[in-house]
């Protein structure tokens, strides 16, 4: 960690995920290229489950080393305070997180000198409200889902839109996502992927008792209700992004819609979307097709 720097040197935080692959030495290397640029640089490494909350109050640009996983986790927290964060992909698949190890360098320059605008993503803002108080607010980068907390155990749940009783649902959950969370769990449900950058809500119902249930996409202005009538032998869970849970009970009524703030994120123009299903889902089909 270096000293404190005056007001007007820019500020870089650098958060890394030991559980990938050479996190720490890429965290160093990403300081000292950052160092050499002028820049003041904070590192925070984490294994499993970080401990502790990092302050990006003040700080110019977030550096996330990992993945996707990585990346949400700081989106989550970085939420509501502009800073624009550069995702860096040191794993797997990395769908949103589009920089590689070797060209995110080449990302950060065009971004510093104006030559390459940040993706804005819309985020959601949860709610959950328990006999109509409210229990909780979180925000989600890729979705919420609201689920059975038992294995292969359905759940009844209604949806209503801006107040309105959509209809009731015998499913294995609802997930709720983003158009940037559109190409992960509700993908793999059988949803559609949308471009990244849409204004819209993606509904899936996951494994629902009748086949006339398909996912559905809605304006980014509208609010999602979605009210657990029933648990039977198990409980009910809202899952976060895939990373945190909160319980739920009979009752319970969660909504969902456009968080005030977005997420800005420095990627290639050319890996946005297309790039990434031709490459990485293989999308692309035959050339003789």
């Amino acid at each position: 960690m270096s000293s404190s720097p005056d007001s007007t040197v820019s500020r870089v935080f650098i958060i890394a995920n030991l559980l990938k692959d050479d996190a720490a030495g890429e965290s160093l290397a990403a300081a000292d290229y950052f160092k050499s640029k002028g820049w003041y640089t904070e590192i925070f490494r984490f294994e499993g489950n970080p401990a502790g909350v990092p302050n990006f109050k003040d700080f110019n640009l977030i550096l996330s080393l990992g993945g996707d996983g990585t990346l949400l986790y700081v989106a989550r927290l970085a939420s509501g305070l502009s800073v624009p964060v550069l995702p860096v992909n040191l794993g797997t698949l990395g769908f949103i997180a589009a920089n590689r190890r070797d060209s995110w360098r080449s990302s950060f320059e065009a971004w510093n000198q104006g030559e390459l605008e940040p993706s804005s993503r819309m985020m959601l803002q949860i709610d959950v409200f328990r006999s109509g108080h409210a229990m909780g607010r979180f925000s989600v980068l890729n979705d919420g889902v609201v689920s059975s907390q038992g294995i292969a155990k359905m759940i009844r749940l209604c949806l209503g839109v801006n107040g309105e009783r959509f209809g009731s649902y015998r499913a294995d959950g609802l997930i709720v996502a983003t158009p940037t969370g559109s190409t992960a769990y509700n993908l793999a449900a059988g949803g559609p992927a949308l471009h990244p950058e849409m204004p819209a809500i993606v509904i899936n119902p996951i494994c629902p008792f009748t086949l006339a249930s398909r996912p559905l996409v809605l304006p980014a202005t509208e609010i999602v209700q979605i009210t657990v009538d029933e648990t039977r032998r198990s409980g009910a869970l809202l899952t976060i992004d895939g990373q945190e849970t909160v319980p739920l009970e009979k009752g319970d009524v969660v909504t969902f819609r456009k968080s005030p703030f977005d997420v800005r994120l420095i990627v290639p123009k050319e890996h946005i979307f297309y790039h990434a299903l031709r490459s990485k889902l293989g999308w692309s089909g035959v050339f003789d097709a």
